[in-house]
């Protein structure tokens, strides 16, 4: 199975009018509610439900492929196992560690929002999840994805700061060409990165984490794994319906940071 499209993605590569309209983007004509703003739903034990068996899932895959600054990340939040947890205190626990907030927002956003709200560190989440028939599979956009498979990473200062340079650099940009390849950065970093941790090959990347079936696939030899060069993966096209491959690999946070920050500074985006 392919893994889900992100829920926070940029627009690009996105189902069109006529597919699931989960995945049409959202202009917003209102702020979203952020932090303590953000309301908990009314959800039903079956949507608990599915949480919980996301969750058990992931915990059992995760170990050994998961990066270390995920799962410290994901231990530091203490997420409910059980039942969904309220966005209001995710924030809470972001907004102590690196600064960052969450806000709730319907499903996917318009490029414009979603990088404006990422430029002022506040990350744009869902909170409805997934029917039981997309366990393996959903191509919109979740609160699984969103809180399990974002937050952890958000948790660690390196990559925090990267991915608000993301939000900055997309707002200074007024090239199609180059907004395509700073989307692919965003694609194969963000949502399918791996980095060399000393264990070994490891998974950063939230489309993944958040997907067993990719979570399976990324590390095998199935898979092209290429140095993460912004430049290389800037002119690497993806599909949000299949298996990723190739993905990219980064030494360290400090390292995408910095490299991503060259490539920007190149283009006169930060």
């Amino acid at each position: 199975m392919p893994s889900p499209a992100p829920a926070t993605s940029p627009g690009a590569n996105t189902p069109t009018a006529g597919d699931d309209p989960r995945c049409i983007p959202h202009k917003l004509t209102a702020p979203l509610p952020v932090g303590d703003e953000c309301p908990y739903p009314d959800y039903t034990p079956e949507e608990h439900s599915v949480w919980r068996d996301l969750f058990a899932r992931q915990t059992e895959l995760l170990p050994g492929r998961a990066a270390d600054e995920f799962l410290t990340g994901l231990a530091a939040l203490d997420l409910d196992r059980t039942h969904i947890p309220a966005l209001a205190a995710a924030s809470q626990r972001l907004q102590a560690a690196t600064g960052w907030r969450i806000a709730r927002t319907p499903g996917l956003l318009d490029a414009a929002d979603f990088f404006g709200y990422l430029a002022r560190r506040i990350f744009p989440c869902t909170d409805y999840i997934r029917g039981r028939h997309e366990l393996d599979y959903t191509p919109a956009p979740d609160c699984f994805h969103d809180i399990y498979g974002h937050t952890p990473m958000i948790m660690h200062p390196r990559f925090a700061d990267f991915y608000q340079k993301i939000g900055q650099a997309a707002l200074a940009c007024r090239d199609a060409g180059i907004m395509e390849g700073l989307t692919r950065i965003y694609w194969f970093t963000v949502e399918f990165g791996l980095i060399r941790n000393p264990g070994g090959l490891r998974i950063y990347g939230n489309g993944i984490i958040s997907s067993p079936a990719e979570t399976l696939h990324s590390l095998t030899e199935k898979v092209a794994k290429h140095p993460a060069v912004p430049e290389r993966i800037a002119a690497q096209p993806y599909d949000i319906w299949h298996f990723q491959n190739p993905l990219f690999v980064i030494e360290s946070f400090d390292a995408l940071e910095a490299d991503f920050v060259r490539w920007a500074q190149a283009h006169r985006l930060l």
